[in-house]
């Protein structure tokens, strides 16, 4: 008879499938992030500016109104 054990031995294949995902999700990520990366963080500044902004609008406008 043939002896085909070595088809069963794939006791690591799971883990380095799961590796290989990871590493393909990395690079995605990553490449995103060099694409994207100063448009996102300028949005993220734009948007504090205009919450701080506002903030002390708020709060100078309050002022006039209770005097």
């Amino acid at each position: 008879m043939l002896n085909f054990g070595w088809l069963k031995r794939n006791k690591g294949q799971g883990m380095v499938e799961y590796i290989l995902i990871v590493a393909v999700v990395v690079g995605i990520v990553f490449g995103a992030y060099k694409i994207m990366g100063g448009n996102v963080k300028d949005k993220f500044v734009d948007a504090g500016n205009k919450v701080t902004t506002a903030d002390v609008d708020d709060v100078s406008s309050n002022r006039s109104v209770g005097n």
